[in-house]
């Protein structure tokens, strides 16, 4: 038993809509949100000194396979982020534990929903 196939055409149509796409420039939807980003992020962040919500900044990268928007947060005590110790939790010299906070995720969660979105529309009206 064989299977053939056969097909008439080309894709002429995807192919330059898919060049459209790659030759878009996304870097000023990116760099709006990754701002919003930085901005939930310092208003969500636990506040004892000020430091690690002062601390959040943001990179985006765009190159031939991806685009992405990365949230950095530079505050450490002795090598350690500060805002790794906040949301997962930490022992101390006393040998207690402080449970972490999850308080990245919850302000984050609808921004993601929103760049998708409009990522979509954005990819779909080209």
């Amino acid at each position: 038993m064989a299977i053939i196939v056969t097909q008439k055409g080309d894709f002429n149509i995807t192919e330059k809509y898919l060049r459209k796409i790659h030759k878009a420039d996304y870097r000023p939807i990116l760099e709006r949100y990754a701002n919003v980003g930085v901005s939930l992020l310092r208003s969500a962040t636990p506040k004892d000194t000020g430091q690690t919500a002062d601390s959040w900044s943001y990179r985006v990268v765009i190159n031939k396979t991806k685009f992405s928007i990365q949230w950095l947060n530079n505050h450490t005590n002795d090598g350690v982020p500060i805002v790794i110790l906040l949301q997962y939790g930490h022992g101390t010299t006393g040998g207690t534990f402080v449970e972490g906070r999850d308080f990245i995720n919850p302000p984050m969660r609808p921004l993601f929903e929103k760049i998708s979105e409009d990522i979509w529309k954005e990819v779909t009206s080209l």
